[in-house]
């Protein structure tokens, strides 16, 4: 995506389909929330999120955390 293609991208939450190591754009956005905190997620400091669980989160801890609650990891 190019400087131009990002000034005319909608406002607003996106929503994606998270699978292993990409996601598909389902509805275009500037953010998305994260399931741990509520922060908003600028699209573009995406990082981490659970295609199992279908999730974003705001940072490595985060993630680590809600991994944790869930059982996905010890």
């Amino acid at each position: 995506m190019n400087k131009m293609e990002r000034d005319f991208r909608p406002e607003g939450e996106a929503q994606l389909e998270y699978q292993d190591g990409e996601y598909r754009v389902i509805k275009a956005g500037t953010f998305v929330t994260c399931a741990v905190s509520g922060m908003r997620i600028p699209i573009e400091s995406l990082r981490y999120w659970s295609a199992e669980l279908q999730e974003a989160y705001a940072t490595a801890d985060l993630a680590l955390k809600r991994f944790q609650e869930t059982g996905k990891t010890p």
